[in-house]
């Protein structure tokens, strides 16, 4: 090895550690906290009040992603996926990790990815806020549920905490944003729009990084065939569902559905905004809200760290592949609004 090598891996390894929660740059502050907030206080401040309540009035839409999340997910996908493996390649992953694969099944979608990438795609932030918020408050029951059907493990969660942070980190930031729009700062985020959506994307790359940045240092106590097998295995699930997602929202199914955004020439479907903002709600799951569930269900067990791997994985597997596909579904959204 030269010495421009081992200089090019000290500057990756620097680079890791500046990267993660705790660092000299706090990015768990920055962006966790801070940039978040801003991304839901900008998510009010440009949703109209309509726009809100047609997104919390499509119950068949909404109710067709919950469904997905916590019933598609663990009883067509978690459990028939992780029995076909125990039958006929028991030896391709232990089961712990196949446990951990069918505990990730069972969680709801995440709310700061979901949205980030909705507004990022053009899609309907309204659908994608409104469902982000019914999943996690489901999940705070229907998650235990779920675990105790597959594993036999009670567990009663602090719902009033849950509920508190929730607010505290979606609804009361997004309150702010509507009561905004009352006055010249809604003039001022109209004229500047362009740099609030370059602010929008800059957060999402910080929120990639800091993914990235924790899943490599912190480890996840796995051999590495076991690791490769889930790095292959978690993204095919990932881009399985969404595609399969993606058509199933912009079939005739839906084609009752109704938004402030679509038209009579889109009558056949939903539109292409809503099918995008449900794509990700339905496809993604929840390190923050299924790391400390995790945690506390299965505390003191020995195979904690197994359980908790494919949940750490998919997090940024689901970060930078919604990044991808971005600029796919934005092209599809202009698209449409040039038809219309």
């Amino acid at each position: 090895r030269s010495r421009s090598d081992d200089n090019d891996d000290n500057n990756n390894n620097n680079i890791e550690k500046l990267g993660k929660n705790g660092s000299i740059l706090h990015p768990e502050i920055f962006i966790g906290q801070y940039g978040v907030t801003t991304i839901f206080l900008l998510s009010g401040l440009s949703l109209k009040l309509t726009e809100l309540t047609n997104a919390f009035s499509n119950l068949k839409l909404n109710t067709s992603i919950q469904a997905i999340t916590f019933a598609a997910w663990p009883f067509l996908i978690g459990y028939p996926l992780t029995s076909i493996m125990e039958k006929f390649v028991p030896n391709l992953l232990p089961l712990p990790i196949r446990e951990g694969l069918l505990i990730l099944t069972c969680l709801p979608t995440t709310i700061n990815m979901c949205i980030l990438l909705t507004s990022a795609s053009g899609g309907n932030v309204a659908t994608a806020l409104c469902n982000t918020v019914i999943s996690n408050l489901a999940g705070i029951a229907l998650t235990p549920m779920l675990l105790l059907r597959f594993f036999g493990k009670g567990i009663e969660l602090p719902f009033g905490e849950l509920v508190g942070k929730l607010c505290n980190k979606v609804l009361v930031p997004v309150a702010v944003g509507q009561a905004l729009r009352a006055t010249s700062v809604k003039d001022f985020y109209s004229k500047h729009t362009s740099f609030f959506k370059r602010l929008q994307e800059m957060v999402l790359l910080g929120i990639v990084w800091n993914a990235f940045c924790n899943a490599f240092t912190r480890g996840l106590g796995l051999e590495l065939h076991h690791g490769i097998i889930l790095l292959i295995l978690l993204p095919l699930l990932h881009i399985g569902s969404l595609a399969t997602l993606f058509a199933l929202f912009r079939s005739k199914l839906f084609s009752s559905s109704s938004s402030s955004s679509s038209s009579s020439s889109s009558s056949s479907s939903t539109s292409m905004g809503e099918a995008i903002a449900a794509t990700f709600c339905g496809a993604h799951k929840t390190l923050a809200f299924g790391l400390p569930l995790i945690n506390t269900v299965f505390e003191g067990n020995p195979n904690l760290a197994s359980y908790c791997a494919p949940i750490m994985l998919m997090h940024p597997l689901q970060l930078v592949i919604g990044s991808l596909i971005v600029p796919y579904f934005k092209q599809m959204v202009e698209e449409e609004e040039k038809v219309e």
